[in-house]
Order: structure tokens, then C-alpha cells, then sequence
């Protein structure tokens, strides 16, 4: 195999993780705090509509960017009503979240649109484009370090970057902060928290807000950056991908970011190499397609070593009186 082609399989592979990593982040933070969430999916489907057709409409991916995060909090702030106020089954309202994202999305745009359940293609500032960093130029004749730095690093839209600085971001907030040791306080022992005086409601409010806000850049990043505009179940079940990788990672943000990375290679290679021969015998195409979900299976079913989920997962707190 060609260096050059090795170089694009891996820029496609960061292409790809990064609506993973920004759902999996998504994930990470409101799992952390006791709120499991399997309404991933759906939040990646309104936000990846809404953000598609208001670029559309106004001509700016920015103002794209905002609806597409506002469409993502109001879905995860439905889940917080349904599963810390009123105290739901949170697995119950994270899968009519998907529904309801799903025949949401088709129907606004089949009545907005009139395009079959899609938005218009977007171009120019209606969608996120490449952005060539520093010294570009001057790298591009070095032999190999030229190829990696403007094919692999640089050339990638503003989200990526986002994704990759919000993983140690994420790993900070998390484990070096007071806001951190709280939501994964809530998560382990919410009682604990609430003898001490802090609200395990608020607490697991502010989780849901930063699931949101993440779930939403997903959706932007699919419709605006990786794609040109929305097209019908555009998420192709990115979202419970997503949940498999943080299993995969065990809750953990910087083995988050190497899950992604391995669903976002083995998706790569299945678009690049859609006949494969092994032992003269040639894979058929279907197999290489399915390679992320096989892969999903095999961890959601625990042949990846035993993942422990925080203790007070999908458990909603009743105070006692």
C-alpha cells in the first residue's frame, strides 16, 4: 500500500470519528452523571436538520450552527423533564427521542423544502469548508512530512479541530475540576451529594445542557461540514455507534477518542475497499459496509472485556424523607 494512500485512509478516518466523538463526548458527560442516554441518535438527527436547513435558508453555516445546537437541547432537555423530574424510565424516553427525531426531521422537510424529506444542497458560507493552517505552503515540498502535514493535519473543517481540543478539554472538566468531581459524584453516589447540600437535579441538568450542546455539534458536523445538506436518517446510527464506543472506552474521554478513531478506520477502509480479497476469496461488498456495526455488536455483547457504567446509571434519585 502506497504512503500516500495510507495518509488519505487516515484523513478520512478523522473525518468520519469526529460526529463520534462529539456524540460519544456527548454520552460521556450525562452517563457520567446518572442519566443514560440513548437518545443520541435523534438529538444527531434534529441538530443535523435543523442546522442543514437553516444554512439553507439564510446562507450561513453560523447561523446554521446555532439552530442545529438550540434543536439538540431542547430534545435533551425534553429527556432531563422525562427522566429527573418526573423521574421516567430513561431507556423508554431516549428511544421515543429517536422516533420522534426521526419522523420530525422528514416531515418539516418535506413541508419546508418540498425535496422528499431533504434540504437543498449548501455551498459557500451555507456549510463548514476546509481550513489550510500555517505553513501549508511552505511544507508541501518536504517529502512525507509535506504529504502528512497538509493531507492528514491541516485542510480539515473548524469542527474537526473542535472535536480533537474538546477531548482533553472534556478530560479536565471531568477529573481536575470541582463542576467534574460533582457530575461524577451524582453519577456514583447522588445521595452523598445531596447530604452535602448540592442539587442532584441541577447537577444532572447541567449534564444534560453539555450532552446537548455536543450532541448538536455532531448533527452540524454531519450535515454542514461532512456532508452538503440533510438527507433522511442522515446519522446511519452514528449515535448508538457512539454509545458502543463509550462502553468501549469505559467512560474514560481519552479512550473515547481512540474508539472513535477505530470505528472512523474501519468505516475508511470499507469506503475505499469495497472488495477485498483474502485466500482467494473475495469479501462481498455488504461485509465491508457492515464492518462498524459488526463491531459494535461484538462490544455491546461484552466480548471487550467487562465495562462498568457508574452505579447510579439509569437509576432516577427519590430523596428520602
Amino acid at each position: 500500500m502506497e504512503f500516500l494512500t495510507i495518509i488519505q485512509i487516515l484523513d478520512s478516518t478523522i473525518r468520519l470519528a469526529t460526529p463520534l466523538i462529539f456524540a460519544a463526548l456527548a454520552g460521556l458527560f450525562s452517563e457520567r452523571a446518572g442519566i443514560f442516554d440513548i437518545g443520541l441518535e435523534g438529538k444527531m438527527l434534529i441538530s443535523a436538520f435543523l442546522a442543514a436547513a437553516v444554512a439553507a435558508s439564510s446562507g450561513s453555516v453560523w447561523v446554521g450552527l446555532f439552530a442545529g445546537i438550540v434543536g439538540s437541547v431542547v430534545f435533551s432537555g425534553i429527556h432531563g423533564v422525562a427522566s429527573i423530574t418526573f423521574k421516567g424510565n430513561q431507556i423508554i424516553s431516549g428511544v421515543a427521542i429517536n422516533f420522534l427525531a426521526a419522523g420530525l426531521t422528514v416531515l418539516i422537510a418535506q413541508s419546508w423544502f418540498s425535496q422528499g424529506g431533504r434540504t437543498p444542497s449548501l455551498s459557500g458560507s451555507a456549510r463548514f469548508n476546509p481550513v489550510n493552517l500555517p505553513f501549508t505552503e511552505a511544507l508541501q515540498n518536504i517529502p512525507y512530512l509535506g504529504i502528512i502535514y497538509n493531507e492528514l493535519i491541516s485542510g480539515h473543517t473548524v469542527l474537526v479541530y473542535v472535536a480533537l481540543i474538546l477531548v482533553p478539554l472534556s478530560w479536565w472538566v471531568l477529573f481536575k475540576t470541582t463542576v467534574g468531581l460533582r457530575l461524577r459524584a451524582v453519577g456514583e453516589n447522588p445521595a452523598a451529594l445531596d447530604t452535602a447540600g448540592i442539587s442532584v437535579a441541577r447537577t444532572r441538568y447541567l449534564a444534560i445542557l453539555i450532552c446537548g450542546i455536543l450532541c448538536g455539534l455532531s448533527g452540524v458536523y454531519l450535515s454542514t461540514g461532512l456532508s452538503a445538506g440533510f438527507v433522511k436518517d442522515m446519522s446511519a446510527g452514528r449515535g448508538y455507534i457512539a454509545l458502543a464506543a463509550l462502553i468501549f472506552a469505559k467512560w474514560r474521554p481519552w479512550y473515547v477518542l481512540a474508539a472513535c478513531l477505530l470505528f472512523g478506520l474501519l468505516e475508511a477502509i470499507s469506503n475505499r475497499y469495497q472488495n477485498i480479497d483474502i485466500f482467494s476469496f473475495t469479501l462481498p461488498v455488504q461485509f465491508m459496509q457492515s464492518l462498524p456495526y459488526i463491531l459494535t455488536v461484538v462490544i455491546l455483547a461484552g466480548f471487550i472485556g467487562k465495562a462498568v457504567p457508574p452505579k447510579a446509571g439509569g437509576q432516577p434519585y427519590i430523596k428520602e424523607r
